[in-house]
C-alpha cells in the first residue's frame, strides 16, 4: 500500500508529496515522514515542517463538520446508517481514555506514533466527546508536533544505523 500511495503522488514536487502523504488517514505524518526523510532524502526539519503542516490541516475541517456529518449519517436507514452506528459506537468505546483526560488524553492519543492513533481518529474521538473545538484543535496541532518529533528522530537513527 505505501508503495502505491508513493507512486500516486510521484507527479508531484517532493516538498508538495510530503505535505500530501501526510493529509491521508492513517497514514499521516507517520509515513509522509519517512517517505521524505528516508526515500527522498529530504533534510529533517523540512520532512517534519512539511508533514506536520499537513497533517494538522483536516483537524479543524474534522471537528467542525464530522458532528454534523455522522448526525446525519445516523438518521438514515441501510447501510449508511449502520456504518454511522458502528463508527460512533467504536469511536465512543476507544475514547475513554480521552473523555476522561480531555485536552491532554487527546494530546497524547495523537502524539503516539502508531496507525490509527492520529489527527484524523483523535479529531473523530473529540467530535463523538464533544470537546470544545478550540481544545480539540490544539490538542491535534500539539499531539501532532509530538509524534512528528518522534518519528522524524526514529529515522534519523533509522539512518544512523544503516550507515547512510
Amino acid at each position: 500500500m505505501a508503495h502505491s500511495i508513493i507512486q500516486f503522488f510521484s507527479f508531484l514536487p517532493n516538498w508538495l508529496e510530503v505535505f500530501t502523504i501526510s493529509m491521508i488517514p492513517i497514514v499521516e505524518l507517520r509515513g509522509a515522514i519517512p517517505v521524505g526523510t528516508l526515500l527522498m532524502r529530504m533534510p529533517y526539519l523540512q520532512a517534519f515542517l512539511l508533514a506536520w503542516a499537513g497533517s494538522i490541516i483536516p483537524a479543524p475541517i474534522i471537528l467542525k463538520f464530522l458532528p454534523v456529518f455522522l448526525k446525519w449519517m445516523r438518521g438514515k436507514k441501510g447501510a449508511l446508517g449502520r456504518f454511522a452506528e458502528w463508527l460512533h459506537t467504536r469511536g465512543i468505546n476507544k475514547s475513554k481514555s480521552i473523555t476522561k483526560y480531555k485536552f491532554w488524553g487527546l494530546m497524547i492519543f495523537i502524539a503516539i506514533p502508531l496507525p490509527g492513533t492520529g489527527v484524523w481518529t483523535g479529531c473523530l474521538a473529540a467530535s463523538l466527546i464533544e470537546m470544545d473545538f478550540k481544545q480539540g484543535v490544539l490538542s491535534a496541532v500539539l499531539g501532532s508536533a509530538i509524534a512528528g518529533m518522534i518519528v522524524t528522530t526514529l529515522c534519523a537513527f533509522g539512518l544512523m544505523a544503516v550507515g547512510a
